[in-house]
């Protein structure tokens, strides 16, 4: 997600080192930091707004489209290590008084999932290159697919590995 800048994803991961150590983002969060969830090993869940306070979320405030796939400590630790998942200044573009609509949300919900989802694929992938087979690259689409249905980056790698290879 193009918002999410290291200062943000370090506060974060010090939460999920305390609380769970899966994280998703709600893309219908107000601001430019998100909503986010954790999950404990034992799949015990607990929410926050984007100043880190505890947070009652809506019953779809973390499900389908308006979130992002599940995160791993290892794979925050990376986007902090690589700069953010774009340290670039685009919260400009969010600030308008226009958030409510519904309309370029969705559009930018869609792109900011893709984002962590193509950011989180790289990040697996290059983590364990020695171990992929050649020509996986050209699945990228179906892990992608994958992941948009909720799959982990392990878990898509592991599913086309086991379907092509």
């Amino acid at each position: 997600m193009d918002s999410l800048t290291t200062d943000y994803l370090k506060d974060v991961m010090g939460k999920m080192e305390v609380y769970g150590d899966r994280v998703q983002f709600g893309l219908t969060s107000p601001g430019p930091r998100p909503y986010y969830q954790l999950t404990n090993s034992s799949d015990k869940k607990m929410a926050f707004d984007g100043n880190n306070h505890l947070l009652h979320p809506k019953e779809d405030e973390f499900v389908g489209v308006n979130s992002t796939p599940v995160f791993s400590l290892e794979q925050i630790k990376a986007a902090i290590a690589a700069g953010g998942f774009r340290s670039t200044s685009s919260s400009s573009r969010g600030s308008s008084g226009a958030t409510r609509s519904s309309s370029p949300r969705a559009g930018s919900s869609a792109m900011k999932a893709k984002d962590l989802i193509d950011a989180a694929r790289y990040e697996y992938f290059r983590s364990n290159r020695q171990a992929m087979p050649d020509g996986i690259g050209e699945h990228s689409a179906e892990i992608t697919e994958l992941m948009l249905k909720g799959s982990s980056a392990a878990d898509a790698f592991n599913e086309v590995i086991k379907r092509h290879f």
